[in-house]
């Protein structure tokens, strides 16, 4: 066996060591940075850490195809989205990087107070920290996401197993 492909063996007994499989990885460093900012967002509360799942990004990376070639930002139903949680963003192209992209949901977080859903937010209105919730729901343990450039826009999705934002409940 070649040097590479003994490396590859190594990398993939590493991951299963650690409870981690190569399906649960990034597979590139726009999803790396995805996935390191929705976990700096868990760890400053203490939350575990999200693993990143390819069944999540597949679907995230179809549902952001269709909204990239309609050019109209909006959340698929339930049924589409096997019932996984869903944040969206759009932005023009090329000037956003994954850090930003989810840095605007972690945002929300200004919003926040910490009370049972839907009464989680000081402007009276829950969707003002939907995305942040979405992002540090304590139950959710999986998240995938994919972006699809448009004629003049990007449109990121990224979906979350099990999903949040469940009413009487707290997000952590």
């Amino acid at each position: 066996m070649g040097t590479l492909q003994n490396l590859g063996l190594a990398a993939v007994a590493l991951l299963t060591a650690s409870g981690a499989s190569a399906d649960d990885q990034p597979g590139n460093s726009f999803e790396a940075a995805l996935l390191e900012e929705h976990n700096s967002a868990r760890a400053e509360l203490g939350i575990p850490a999200l693993h990143w799942s390819r069944e999540l990004e597949r679907e995230a990376a179809d549902w952001a195809a269709d909204l990239a070639r309609n050019g109209v930002l909006q959340h698929a139903d339930v049924q589409r989205r096997h019932g996984a949680g869903e944040n969206l963003w759009a932005g023009s192209s090329g000037y956003y990087d994954a850090h930003e992209m989810v840095g605007l949901f972690v945002e929300e977080r200004r919003n926040y107070r910490h009370r049972a859903f839907p009464d989680v937010s000081i402007t009276g209105n829950w969707a003002d920290v939907g995305h942040y919730t979405q992002i540090v729901w304590r139950d959710t343990q999986q998240v995938g996401c994919a972006l699809a450039r448009g004629d003049r826009e990007e449109f990121l999705v990224c979906r979350y197993w099990p999903a949040g934002n469940y009413m009487g409940q707290f997000a952590f």
